[in-house]
């Protein structure tokens, strides 16, 4: 299914993040495909689907098939689709380091950048890795488990205007076989939002406030995908346009 493809990976971390290097690790091992890179030059973490019309987009060549966009990720799907011109098969995002589940989905720049290329008819899937804090991050196995993933939706097929969006959970070192793929529905529980107020003193009726917000505490609405992929399994949803 993979031969003759060609991929266009991006993300929100940046170009140099290890997210991506697993990610194109990943794409890489198919035999006969075809892979570019246009992801930011900087984290644009929690960007949203937010684009750039009224400055120019600086774009850097960073060795064969590989650019960095002075943009967001939905930036730098367009530049690669309209400015570079590429005509690719499949837009794939991340890997991002950090859930994308529920309410994260619209905030997301990982995502959008999938679902910017489905507005413009290319199939795409967007991955993130769920993180407990204090565990470090295997992206060796992180790329074996999105190659499966990839194998598998190649195969499948998908309605026009909708993409896929996965969810990795964070398990225990020894855990090396690709945990079930569960599809689900993006939780509708919200982020448990809080504040705490800066000690420091600001200048006269200004004040400061620390998000504290804890996202392993957010609800899991049953079946949902935070409960999914909290749960140890890789959630998958289709998310429409």
């Amino acid at each position: 299914m993979s031969h003759g493809m060609h991929f266009l990976l991006t993300n929100d971390d940046g170009v140099d993040a290890p997210g991506l290097a697993a990610l194109e690790s990943a794409v890489c091992e198919f035999p006969s495909v075809q892979v570019t890179v246009v992801a930011p030059m900087s984290e644009q973490s929690q960007c949203g689907h937010r684009v750039t019309t009224a400055t120019p987009l600086v774009t850097e060549q960073r060795g064969e098939r590989r650019f960095a966009v002075e943009g967001t990720p939905a930036d730098c799907v367009r530049v690669a689709v309209f400015g570079l011109a590429l005509d690719v098969d499949w837009v794939l995002s991340g890997i991002n380091q950090g859930g994308n589940l529920g309410q994260d989905i619209v905030i997301s720049g990982t995502v959008a950048a999938a679902r910017e290329a489905t507005y413009h008819g290319v199939k795409a899937m967007s991955f993130s890795h769920y993180v407990k804090r204090g565990w470090p991050l295997d992206w060796t196995r992180a790329a074996s488990w999105v190659r499966g993933l990839i194998t598998e939706r190649m195969r499948a097929p998908i309605q026009a205007g909708q993409f896929w969006n996965f969810n990795l959970p964070h398990l225990e070192a020894e855990a090396r076989e690709q945990p079930e793929v569960v599809s689900a529905l993006p939780a509708r529980g919200p982020l448990p939002v809080a504040f705490v107020r800066s000690p420091e003193e600001g200048a006269e009726h200004r004040t400061e406030y620390l998000y504290a917000g804890s996202y392993a505490d957010r609800p899991r609405d049953p079946g949902s995908d935070v409960d999914v992929c909290f749960g140890g399994k890789i959630s998958m949803s289709e998310i429409a346009i």
